[in-house]
């Protein structure tokens, strides 16, 4: 501006010169000589009206000018206001956190976002680059920093990248940075402008959906999502399917994508689970259904189907995902264990049947026969041989009765679907059970422990509970051990509303490695006693299991056995 107004002044002068030298010459020459008294106020007078008309020409090129700038300036202002004016409402409006970094100076601004997304007040910003650089995660620092730098010296007027950001509570959010770069006249790079965006619900999501990418395709289950809309077949058009689809199936995915599910559906399909499925699409519900379906080369297999709608934000119907799975061998073995469980009820009645005449068909002449042997002991017998043969006889009978008898005590457990349940005292069932073992007890004197403090009361039935207290405690005392005192110790224990019977001797014990599965059986002996029958346990597993029960034994050869009972005591 100043040397505008030296060249002006300048101007002036020299103009003024020239119109002073023009005036005095055509004065002389044409008017006045220059000795005449009115030439110097003459010349005067024109030089002054001539400079007047020249400055004033000078100062109306100097207005238009003027007022062309001011004009300018004005305008400018206006956009620079109007700029401003939009860049608050942009930063007001959007989320994203604006930045101006003036690379020469290296300083930096930022907007409010840096405080609403990130949490740092105005005092924790830093001025520049540094504390920007800084609060990126070490791990995305160096790539960030040589992508950016090579950026700048770069011709390119563009600049993203993602990284880590960390947060003022030093977490860190991931962030999508896009800058702008300006340069001066001779190309270098004086200024950036940026604006970041926190993408860190993005990345949670983009890693999501890899996750469930990798779960779909890796599934050992047939995924098929199908798209929203119905056709005339009801079913609508598949548009994925997994690798695991195609290994069932054999179709690929590019033979089956645009097609609808119906291509599965064969003469052997089951028409009502389809019919269920169809329903179940129109009225936009979940879906589970078994049919049969068909490979891409016809072949039949069963599959186990579930149709689930996914909907989108707006709660609208998105997609329809199947889930299929191969269920041929699973309906192979409900087939086979259907004939199975036929079987077994068909062998069970006949079991039952021929139990029924054997317990009782053959009680008649059994009782017949045991009555005419208990008349011919009255009768004297000479011949040796004869008594001989009578005698085998007689204990033969006897043997076959208490079998019969034996049977009859099972099968009465066995057809008893109800029994009577009631609150037994434990302490008043053992003393009668010990009274009917008097004997049994005197003769062999075991030491017997009884705890029936934490659980007194027991609701049962009272005649299975006492033949299965018999059962055992005459086990435990015959077959005890030969070189030390006999032990015996019955307790009581309860948690919540379970109750455990336990059983403890020192006896002999059983070989369990060889006779674990045998030790409840009906007619196992472990144990070479001429009275053993083989009976007792199977008759106490089968009381304890109509009681509700179960039962287990934990047992060593020459150093005893425990068995413990478990109840519901409700």
């Amino acid at each position: 501006m100043k040397n505008k107004n030296n060249k002006t002044t300048l101007l002036y002068i020299l103009v003024s010169l020239f119109m002073a030298v023009i005036s005095h010459k055509l004065l002389g020459k044409y008017f006045l000589t220059y000795n005449h008294p009115l030439y110097d106020f003459i010349e005067n007078i024109l030089f002054i009206v001539a400079s007047a008309f020249f400055l004033k020409y000078i100062l109306h090129k100097k207005d238009i000018k003027n007022t062309a700038v001011y004009n300018k300036l004005r305008n400018t202002n206006i956009e620079i206001k109007e700029s401003n004016e939009r860049y608050d409402i942009v930063s007001k409006a959007t989320s994203d956190i604006i930045w101006d970094w003036k690379i020469q100076e290296d300083e930096m601004s930022w907007n409010r976002g840096i405080e609403n997304i990130f949490g740092y007040t105005p005092d924790q910003v830093g001025s520049g680059s540094k504390w920007w650089f800084d609060k990126i995660h070490p791990e995305d620092t160096i790539k960030m920093s040589i992508k950016l730098y090579s950026f700048i010296e770069q011709k390119t007027e563009k600049w993203q990248d993602q990284y880590r950001f960390r947060s003022a509570d030093d977490t860190y959010k991931y962030v999508l940075d896009r800058g702008f770069i300006l340069k001066d006249e001779n190309g270098k790079s004086v200024r950036m402008i940026g604006a970041i965006q926190d993408i860190t619900k993005q990345k949670e999501e983009e890693q999501r959906l890899k996750l469930l990418e990798t779960v779909i395709t890796q599934a050992k289950d047939s995924i098929i999502i199908i798209e929203p809309d119905l056709h005339n077949s009801n079913i609508p058009k598949i548009v994925y399917v997994n690798p695991a689809f195609s290994v069932m199936s054999g179709y690929d995915s590019d033979e089956i994508i645009g097609e609808s599910p119906s291509i599965f559906i064969g003469p052997n399909s089951d028409m009502q689970e389809l019919k269920k499925l169809s329903i179940a699409i129109r009225n936009k519900q979940e879906c589970q259904i078994e049919t049969i379906s068909y490979k891409k080369n016809k072949e039949e297999y069963w599959v186990g189907l579930s149709m689930l709608p996914v909907y989108n934000s707006d709660q609208e119907l998105s997609h329809w995902v199947s889930i299929q799975r191969d269920i041929t061998e699973k309906k192979k073995q409900e087939v086979e264990k259907e004939q199975l469980i036929r079987e077994l009820t068909q062998n069970n009645k006949d079991l039952q049947q021929f139990s029924y005449i054997t317990s009782h068909n053959l009680r008649a002449p059994l009782s017949n026969l045991t009555g005419l042997l208990n008349l011919i002991e009255d009768i004297p017998i000479e011949d040796p041989e004869l008594k001989e043969i009578l005698d085998g006889f007689n204990k033969s009978t006897h043997l076959l009765n208490e079998t019969i008898e034996d049977l009859v005590k099972v099968i009465v457990i066995k057809d008893n679907p109800s029994i009577q349940k009631e609150d037994l005292s434990l302490k008043d069932v053992f003393e009668n059970v010990f009274s009917q073992l008097d004997f049994l007890i005197g003769l062999h004197k075991p030491i017997i422990i009884i705890d029936f403090e934490k659980v007194p009361v027991l609701n049962t039935n009272k005649a299975y509970l006492e033949s299965i207290l018999l059962n055992l405690l005459t086990n435990a005392i015959k077959y005890k051990s030969e070189n030390k005192k006999s032990k015996i110790t019955i307790s009581a224990n309860k948690i919540d509303d379970t109750v455990f019977l336990i059983f403890k001797d020192n006896g002999i014990g059983i070989d369990l490695v060889r006779n674990k599965d045998k030790v409840f059986g009906l007619y196992q002996r472990f144990h070479d006693f001429p009275d053993s029958k083989g009976l007792g346990l199977y008759l106490v597993k089968s009381q304890v299991e109509a009681m509700g029960g179960t039962i287990s034994i934990e047992s060593e050869v020459n150093k005893g056995t425990t068995f413990t009972l478990t109840f519901k005591n409700k």
